[in-house]
């Protein structure tokens, strides 16, 4: 026990927190070991579905992981008139990360685009953003999402590299998501710099 207690101290990310959104992706099913590693480190973990994501991981599996509740849409209980406030999401988080980001996100954030409850958190989000693409090789290379991810890069927001391989069209090339364990590496190192 000790030296789990150790780790938490000696990670960045102990006590940080982290708003996770997760588009329509096959990369989407990376959204788990994701969520477990920002866990594991002491990140507190708030997952934000598109109804999109909702194709390829469930709420069920992200909000075991993260222990809260997974945000699916604007509305928390209609009949109620409750609704999940995207403002004061957008205060509470240290983090936002968008992993995956889908061609379809990458074009509506890049866009000022608010269809979804991820798309209104980004819009009132104070914090650093960071987003991991994920998508076919010609989509990738495509023009349109090529400025898409240079305008987001030119508000402030940190792109991460997509490293290439084997991508579940079969073809192989650049698109593939940054895998968990580098995301956290990456977010670990982001925050530590900015603690020194």
């Amino acid at each position: 026990m000790p030296e789990i207690s150790q780790q938490l101290a000696a990670s960045s990310l102990a006590s940080r927190r982290v708003l996770l959104g997760v588009s329509g992706s096959i990369a989407a099913y990376k959204a788990a070991p994701l969520t477990r590693l920002l866990v594991k480190a002491g990140a507190e973990v708030q997952v934000i579905l598109t109804e999109a994501a909702m194709a390829f991981v469930t709420p069920l599996t992200l909000g075991t992981l993260s222990k809260k509740p997974v945000l699916t849409g604007f509305l928390r209980d209609a009949a109620a008139g409750e609704w999940h406030n995207h403002v004061e999401l957008g205060l509470w988080a240290d983090a936002l990360l968008i992993a995956p980001a889908s061609a379809n996100t990458i074009g509506q954030l890049a866009n000022g685009l608010c269809p979804n409850l991820l798309c209104a958190v980004y819009l009132s989000a104070r914090c650093p953003v960071f987003l991991a693409p994920a998508m076919d090789l010609d989509m990738f290379a495509h023009p349109a999402v090529t400025q898409n991810l240079a305008r987001l890069r030119s508000f402030g927001n940190r792109v991460f590299d997509s490293p290439s391989g084997e991508l579940a069209s079969g073809l192989s090339g650049a698109g593939r998501m940054l895998e968990p364990e580098d995301i956290v590496a990456e977010l670990e190192q982001f925050f530590r710099s900015a603690e020194g």
